[in-house]
């Protein structure tokens, strides 16, 4: 636990209305945030299951900073091993991902199976007649759990469990899962990987953020207001704090952003899709070999018009799976998934696919310009504050039935409480 001292140091940080610029630039603080925040008892998104399609996958990816070897074992079971080696620190895995029952060590050749254990060293008689391969092992991590394909690892044995931890997450996933025609997501695509020069903090800020589109992404508001006024996102651009669209937190800091609303029965999400390549010849081809389902299939090949954020790295956009990956202060990694729907004709995902390079390409760049812009207008000391004030004071916060706060979309609410998850976090408090 925290002694009194540091609990106020982050409180003093920390306020109803607003953060100090040392969280988004102080080294010692981001050290700890991926001790305490991507460690401590929260459950970090690690992967997709499909992206771990047999017996022996393997797939490389970090928690936090720390370098993981996700595998499935022989019998199917899907373990977190760290990628280091335990004689001299060496990265065990240096692909990707792949298929493999060991992984050697490329320094000094000690091999270890997929689960772990330490199975062979070179030349065993010069660690002497004492050396035990049992206690050499690869750490694995604490506890791994999935929700319908997406797994999550903790490092803490008494963390709640995953579900506890989602909370309300859980029917905005299922919603998003059951789009597909037999409830599956699959994830094999290559990764998108952007690099962003700022804090990992401001993609979290951004995702749940419904005042910054009329503005950071006009030259495609404008775009699509050519189109026609009812084209996707440009609802955004006419006073979004009196349209249908809410803003949910969800508890543990995540949160999501609900644009169905501004939206009409099925069919509507294609309706108002931008114009892209082969869309025309796509609907024609879908009409005639599923006329009663096309208009749910169409839909499918567009954005959930759902904003899921999974606090602390994971962000569901339309139809794709974001990952944020800290990798110092100010660097970040953004890694987007596109996603394939189990079940659905090769036509929808064919053209899934095409919608899903539409917002990293046109809307993306313009989100990073800003993450990188707020990181360098920090280097003011001078101004020691940012503001998450938006929505304080107006009334627009109402309880559902499920203990849900439900508010206006461009309130700044999923800020302040994930703030609330991050202080505590820090703090190691419990819940």
């Amino acid at each position: 636990m925290e002694s009194a001292q540091q609990q106020g140091r982050w409180n003093s940080l920390v306020r109803a209305d607003r953060v100090h610029r040392t969280l988004y630039t102080d080294p010692s603080i981001f050290a700890e945030e991926m001790v305490k925040v991507f460690g401590g008892e929260s459950w970090v998104y690690l992967a997709h299951e499909s992206q771990l399609p047999e017996p022996n996958s393997y797939l490389s990816v970090n928690m936090g900073q720390r370098p993981l070897i996700l595998t499935r074992d022989r019998n199917g079971e899907i373990r977190g091993i760290f990628n280091r080696c335990a004689h001299r620190g060496a990265t065990l895995c240096r692909d990707e991902s792949g298929t493999a029952k060991s992984f050697q060590c490329p320094y000094h050749g000690w091999t270890f199976r997929n689960t772990g254990e330490l199975v062979g060293v070179p030349w065993p008689e010069g660690y002497g007649p004492d050396f035990d391969k049992a206690q050499f092992g690869l750490r694995t991590v604490n506890r791994i759990e999935s929700y319908r394909g997406f797994i999550f690892g903790t490092l803490n044995d008494e963390a709640m469990s995953l579900k506890e931890w989602l909370g309300p997450v859980l029917g905005w996933l299922d919603y998003w899962i059951d789009r597909a025609p037999g409830g599956e997501i699959i994830v094999r695509s290559a990764a998108h990987r952007m690099g962003v020069r700022g804090n990992w903090k401001l993609a979290y800020d951004n995702a749940g953020d419904g005042y910054h589109p009329s503005f950071s992404h006009r030259s495609l508001l404008e775009m699509a207001s050519r189109m026609g006024d009812a084209k996707d996102m440009s609802y955004f651009g006419k006073t979004p704090d009196d349209g249908p669209m809410k803003a949910y937190a969800l508890g543990h800091g995540h949160s999501v952003i609900d644009q169905r609303p501004a939206y009409g029965g099925p069919g509507s999400f294609w309706a108002n899709q931008r114009p892209q390549p082969g869309r025309e010849k796509f609907e024609e081809l879908i009409r005639e070999q599923y006329p009663d389902d096309a208009d749910t299939l169409l839909d499918l090949c567009v954005g959930s018009q759902i904003n899921l954020s999974i606090f602390p790295n994971l962000l569901i956009i339309g139809n794709q799976i974001q990952v944020v990956e800290p990798l110092a202060v100010d660097r970040t990694q953004l890694t987007w998934h596109a996603t394939m729907a189990g079940g659905a004709p090769d036509e929808v995902n064919t053209l899934r696919m095409r919608t899903q390079e539409d917002f990293p390409a046109f809307g993306e760049p313009d989100d990073q310009a800003n993450f990188e812009e707020v990181q360098r207008g920090l280097a003011v000391v001078e101004e020691e504050w940012i503001l998450m004030n938006r929505g304080l004071g107006t009334g627009w916060q109402e309880i559902t039935e499920d203990g849900v706060v439900k508010t206006a979309v461009t309130d700044e609410l999923h800020m302040r409480r994930y703030y609330e998850e991050w202080v505590r976090l820090m703090e190691g408090s419990p819940v």
